[in-house]
């Protein structure tokens, strides 16, 4: 199983291939517009703006394509991560060769459109619930490749990450339980798993009723996902759980939107996974101008 340092380095490597796989799909083998019209030592003044209302995210990434371009390119961060905007607001200033921030311009954008179009609707979640004790989780339904960059989104507009990848948690859903023979069955399996291999993982389990829910809690695993519960069906579960099993963390999934997550978090439930914070992304509108030294 991966240690914390095993974690550091393989979420730094997937973040550094899927930059550089973004830059060489975008120039292949140059960028024959700027080759074609602008002079190799030509430099200039790059600024990214909001032309919308919303939280950027990205900031580090894009500094990053850039480097990845041209070291020489100096780039200026203006907010942080995680800040909100206003329309008009400045993000960021970079210096350097112009053919540099051209061949940047549109992969850096890429990266920052999306992420902070994540952080802004994350952070509707979050301000939608805060009267409350509960958490605004991820998902997995990510972009195949781009789930570093979506994550870390997610955390930049105030929500937390689920489990990254199949490697990280125990999630025992509709299909393992099935195939396992019951709730119970699966806990127990996985609770063997990890005594076998020697290692400490939490275990989470969805239900999808009331049987299955008491199952699970006999079974005792850290999180029992409550998936696709009604208002009524969820202020049940969570009152008997609370009752039966205080140390179990419980979650609510499916069907959440803005118009009923503040309802869902006052049943008093731990965290909410929102799938489509990252399975749904309106890119928050920026633009990058170049000014000619």
């Amino acid at each position: 199983m991966m240690k914390e340092r095993d974690f550091y380095d393989f979420f730094a490597l997937c973040k550094s291939r899927a930059i550089m796989q973004a830059l060489e799909e975008d120039r292949y083998d140059g960028d024959v517009t700027t080759l074609a019209t602008i002079e190799p030592g030509q430099t200039g003044h790059g600024v990214v703006r909001a032309k919308a209302p919303g939280v950027v995210a990205g900031i580090a990434v894009a500094e990053q394509v850039f480097r990845g371009i041209d070291p020489e390119v100096n780039v200026r961060q203006v907010v942080s991560d995680g800040a909100k905007l206003a329309e008009g607001d400045l993000v960021l200033e970079a210096e350097g060769k112009i053919a540099s921030l051209l061949v940047a311009e549109r992969t850096v954008l890429n990266f920052l459109q999306r992420m902070s179009g994540i952080a802004t609707r994350t952070r509707l979640f979050v301000e939608k619930i805060s009267h409350t004790d509960a958490v605004i989780l991820d998902t997995r339904k990510t972009a195949p490749g781009l789930r570093y960059f979506d994550k870390e989104a997610v955390k930049m507009g105030g929500g937390q990450n689920h489990r990254f990848g199949l490697f990280d948690l125990i999630l025992i859903k509709d299909n393992h339980i099935d195939a396992a023979g019951g709730v119970g069955q699966a806990i127990k399996r996985a609770k063997n798993y990890l005594s076998v291999k020697g290692t400490a993982m939490k275990i989470e389990v969805e239900v999808r009723s009331v049987a299955e829910l008491q199952e699970a809690m006999g079974a005792e695993p850290d999180i029992i996902l409550l998936d696709n519960f009604s208002l009524d069906e969820l202020f049940s579960a969570v009152t008997f759980a609370r009752k039966q099993a205080p140390s179990i963390h419980l979650e609510a999934s499916g069907n959440v939107g803005l118009h009923n997550v503040a309802n869902i978090a006052e049943t008093g439930v731990d965290y909410i996974s929102v799938g489509e914070l990252t399975h749904s992304v309106m890119a928050l509108d920026l633009s990058m101008t170049i000014r000619f030294s």
